[in-house]
């Protein structure tokens, strides 16, 4: 077991310091303060850190730490703590280490040691969250799926049977593909797509996965999606009665697999769970 009591020792420290994700107003005076008073800056592009840095006239050190150099990166670090320097690691915007590097280094510095101390700011993803209008608490944070579709698939089918609340990050080129292998896995759930939080641009879109993918093509930026947990089944829909509307859309010249997407993305279930709904009644 490890103890550390984070301002009764005289070890080196790596603070982990939150920096704004769009309006720099949000930047804390504890940052500043911290980004000052350390020997080094660890970041993830210098060049967008600096931009940060002249803005608040800070003048400390910056050092490149990625996920192309993060072992490496990370050893140096080791060797300027063990020289007894303090060290600030900071993403481009918001928390270090929350879909951005600094796993890895803080686990070397805690094996080292040293101490690990965060300075609170700015985070996407709560932000995001707590104005979504969805549940906020429980709620699991997934942030990026990969890029390849079936892998995605099988990520969001892991996640189908979730009643938290379900948080992801997205780019601007994947919004509308994303949507809709969550609306083909989910089901036409209730979502919020939170785009260019804090920045002039900001906006909410809160809906269904239907009427957000409507439109997806207009939205840039960068993104958080909010999807609400599995429904339970309401207790005024009865399996006869989806079973029923299933064979209607057939009637109707759908094929099964098409009459199941379509009563699936009225009752906000997922594709599957009405299969299983149908097959076991």
């Amino acid at each position: 077991m490890q103890r550390q009591s984070s301002f009764q020792n005289d070890r080196p420290t790596l603070f982990l310091v939150a920096t704004p994700i769009g309006n720099l107003s949000e930047m804390t005076p504890r940052s500043l303060d911290i980004l000052k008073k350390v020997e080094v800056i660890a970041c993830e592009d210098t060049r967008n850190t600096l931009k940060l840095m002249s803005h608040f006239g800070i003048k400390t050190k910056l050092i490149a730490h990625h996920r192309f150099n993060e072992k490496d990166s990370a050893a140096g670090i080791v060797k300027l703590m063990q020289a007894g320097k303090d060290v600030a690691l900071v993403s481009d915007a918001g928390f270090p280490l929350v879909c951005d590097p600094g796993a890895f280094l803080t686990q070397e510095v805690i094996k080292a040691g040293f101490n690990v101390v965060v300075v609170n700011g700015s985070t996407a993803l709560l932000s995001a969250l707590v104005a979504s209008g969805l549940t906020i608490s429980p709620f699991y944070f997934h942030g990026f799926l990969v890029h390849d579709d079936n892998e995605a698939r099988k990520e969001l089918q892991q996640l189908a049977h979730f009643s938290m609340t379900l948080v992801f990050y997205e780019a601007v080129h994947r919004l509308t593909r994303t949507l809709e292998l969550m609306l083909e896995v989910f089901g036409n759930r209730n979502i919020c797509v939170a785009r260019e939080l804090t920045k002039i641009y900001e906006e909410y879109c809160r809906g269904t996965i239907i009427e957000v993918l409507s439109i997806a093509d207009e939205l840039k930026g960068e993104f958080v999606i909010i999807v609400e947990g599995e429904p339970e089944l309401k207790p005024d829909i009865a399996l006869s009665d989806l079973q029923t509307r299933v064979e209607q859309f057939i009637a109707e010249g759908y094929s099964a697999s098409e009459a199941i997407k379509l009563v699936a993305n009225e009752a906000k279930i997922s594709k599957n769970k009405l299969y299983q709904y149908i097959h076991q009644a």
